[in-house]
């Protein structure tokens, strides 16, 4: 007990003169000042230069300012930069900043002190260059965002008395974005642009536009052209209850509406791309089109939808042709995996699938009279795959 008594005794000196040491060499040193090189104003914003001071600790430069909407707000660069942007701003009249260099001990220096004046806003540069042009089922808004910033474009459909707002999203510097769901008759749009941090232009008129007439193309002349198409006849599964106009659900077996490719019955592998040819026996034009996974689980969890799982399809191309020889892309589809990192599915991802998976394409294609449906990849299995219908919208039996 005496020996532990001396111990404790030695020990706590010990303790605290190593806690004063290290209280010691705590950095409580700011680093020194910016030095501002230029300062370059943009749309909605700034860009300012700067030499770094001497320090070897820098973390980062720190800008602190009021934006349009009274709103204090920062931005930070790394000590890897040379230059810090100022952005979110809506106004003709000067804002302040203030500059801080930031250690790695949290020590700040005194502030630089700048201003300067923004251009106008980007977001009144993409207002300026929306149009917008009728389309098939919809019309079709178009812009230019040379800031690259994003942008939510604020689409208002009057019909009348009705009115309905659609908002549309990007950062992309030229966008194109298709509005469907609409009926054919004459409609007047106008829109208004709002930035990420609240800044909104005011409501403009785009046109009075009627949305071209479109319609689901009919199924009942299609027919599979089994020597172009892999063999989905696997079980109960038939390749033509790809185009029947049922749609598998989750609730029964009792329908039975999806293919089924067996790599068994295809050569005893699945050889990507898994083609399904269809004549359709008529020419028509498309835009957009709906695909369905299949529902049911076999001896799965009761009421479980499969969706998602590893034997449905997952991304597919889409093909159109005239001879069923020269074919044409019309795109490369892929329904997504919104599964977390422990397998769980969104509830919202389920109902979604249960209502189809809607895919436009970048335009109205070409009338043709041969579909080709070429998968290429699954969920994950190496034996099945699996597929309940498809839809088609735009102009039937064309001539």
């Amino acid at each position: 007990m005496k020996t532990n008594k001396i111990l404790y005794i030695l020990i706590i000196p010990f303790i605290l003169l190593y806690g004063c040491n290290n209280d010691e060499s705590q950095d409580s040193n700011p680093p020194g000042v910016l030095t501002i090189q230029s300062i370059s104003p943009t749309n909605g914003g700034g860009i300012i230069s700067y030499i770094l001071p001497e320090d070897s600790d820098i973390l980062f430069v720190r800008a602190e300012y009021t934006n349009s909407l009274g709103v204090d707000v920062y931005r930070v660069s790394s000590s890897h930069n040379d230059s810090i942007e100022i952005d979110g701003l809506n106004q003709n009249t000067p804002v302040q900043v203030r500059l801080f260099v930031v250690d790695q001990s949290e020590n700040m220096s005194e502030p630089v002190e700048i201003e300067f004046t923004p251009l106008p806003s980007f977001i009144f540069l993409v207002q300026q260059s929306i149009s917008i042009s009728p389309d098939l089922g919809g019309v079709k808004l178009e812009w230019e965002n040379i800031a690259e910033k994003t942008v939510y474009v604020h689409l208002h459909i009057v019909n009348g008395d009705s009115e309905d707002v659609r908002i549309l999203s990007s950062n992309n510097v030229n966008e194109s974005i298709f509005v469907r769901g609409l009926e054919s008759i004459e409609m007047t749009f106008l829109t208004k642009v709002e930035d990420f941090d609240g800044n909104i232009t005011e409501l403009e008129e785009k046109g009075t536009l009627t949305p071209l007439f479109e319609e689901m193309i009919d199924k009942s002349t299609w027919t599979l052209m089994s020597q172009l198409s892999v063999n989905g006849n696997a079980w109960e599964g038939q390749t033509t209850a790809f185009w029947d106009d049922i749609v598998d659900t989750a609730e029964t077996n009792s329908d039975n509406s999806y293919f089924i490719i067996w790599r068994d019955q295809n050569g005893g592998t699945l050889n990507w791309p898994l083609d399904i040819v269809i004549n359709l026996n008529k020419n028509v034009l498309i835009h957009r089109f709906k695909v369905w996974q299949r529902a049911f689980w076999y001896n799965g969890p009761t009421g479980i939808p499969y969706y998602y799982q590893e034997e449905n399809m997952r991304s597919f191309n889409l093909y159109a042709s005239n001879n069923a020889v020269d074919w044409i892309l019309l795109g490369e589809f892929d329904i997504g995996d919104p599964s977390d990192e422990n397998g769980n599915i969104p509830q919202d991802y389920i109902d979604a699938a249960a209502n189809g998976h809607d895919f436009d394409l970048d335009a109205v294609s070409e009338p043709f009279r041969y579909l080709k449906f070429s998968i290429t990849s699954n969920f994950g299995s190496d034996t099945y795959v699996h597929g309940s219908e498809i839809s088609l919208w735009g102009l039937d039996n064309i001539n």
